[in-house]
């Protein structure tokens, strides 16, 4: 694999279905699609004109390293991630393999669930926000006296809406149920809970706190719900580290936090387009955080690792 950032790709035999902050969505015929992880990195709902290195290819291999130990679990859309596979199975892919091989996921097509699924082990980010203001997460009160970082007991499904730019927007799970019905509603919400549990303690074995998690479902051609998209990374996720963990404030986290602190402590920038130029250090220095993380949780490098083969014909 080329060891240059890729901030955008251009496979020009196939059509470019949605251009997302991070990934690149490919249609390759009418059952399935690839899904390409750049390097880009967004702060601020705003995506860096610098992209950090070997991101989009961490955020591909954990999201197949989960895959992996949920086989069996969950059903999910993933057909191959091992790029021999992928060209085995649509050789047109073959020439434009050096720009996708290691961070690109060939995915069943399915029809998405139009509510994000969120589950939450400790209060954290825009839940820690709106309970200081009213004591509730998405208008559902919360237990009195909470701390920041405090870990919550059972952990909470918090849905969210999808929204196509800036954040989604946190509902109650009757309005969930009013936008995908109430039993897939309730489905999703068992699927999730039950994953977050298995990532969770997964993650502790590992002396990670995952804290948060953002799932994502759909319904493929004959019907069957799928887990889709990525799976408890640290775009998705808020992994802390065990032995920094200390309720009452922020934690440190596994993932684009020197560019989230870098750019927090820069005067004159608005948080809107354009962007600042990142330094070479924080750019080095969330490249380590993603990495730390793939190797912290599989106990391997990225070069080490061996690639999964999940079969096409699932």
């Amino acid at each position: 694999m080329s060891d240059t950032p890729l901030l955008h790709t251009d496979l020009e035999d196939l059509a470019l279905l949605h251009r997302g902050k991070v990934r690149d969505v490919y249609e390759v015929d009418d059952d399935t699609l690839l899904m390409v992880a750049s390097d880009r990195v967004s702060a601020f709902d705003v995506i860096m004109d610098r992209p950090v290195p070997r991101k989009g290819e961490v955020l591909t291999l954990i999201t197949a390293w989960w895959l992996t130990q949920l086989e069996g679990r969950v059903d999910h859309h993933l057909l191959a991630v091992d790029p021999d596979e992928i060209v085995a199975h649509h050789p047109r892919l073959g020439p434009s393999r050096a720009s996708w091989e290691r961070r690109a996921m060939l995915v069943r097509r399915t029809r998405p669930a139009l509510v994000e699924c969120v589950v939450r082990g400790y209060i954290s980010g825009s839940a820690w926000k709106e309970y200081g203001q009213r004591g509730t997460l998405a208008g559902e009160p919360l237990p009195a006296g909470l701390r920041e970082s405090d870990r919550l007991e059972p952990p909470i499904f918090s849905p969210a809406t999808k929204a196509q730019e800036g954040h989604d927007e946190n509902i109650t799970f009757a309005q969930a149920g009013e936008i995908l019905g109430v039993e897939v509603a309730r489905r999703l919400r068992g699927l999730s809970l039950e994953i977050y549990a298995f990532g969770r303690d997964v993650a502790a074995e590992r002396d990670i706190i995952l804290a948060d998690t953002k799932f994502e479902f759909g319904h493929d051609a004959g019907g069957r719900l799928l887990l889709i998209d990525e799976v408890m990374t640290p775009d998705s996720s808020r992994f802390w580290p065990k032995e920094h963990y200390a309720p009452g404030r922020g934690q440190p986290s596994l993932d684009k936090q020197p560019v989230r602190d870098w750019l927090d402590a820069l005067e004159g920038w608005n948080k809107a387009p354009p962007p600042p130029e990142l330094p070479d250090e924080v750019v080095e220095a969330a490249s380590e955080r993603y990495q730390d993380v793939f190797r912290r949780l599989t106990g391997s490098t990225l070069d080490a690792w061996d690639l999964p083969r999940f079969g096409n014909g699932r």
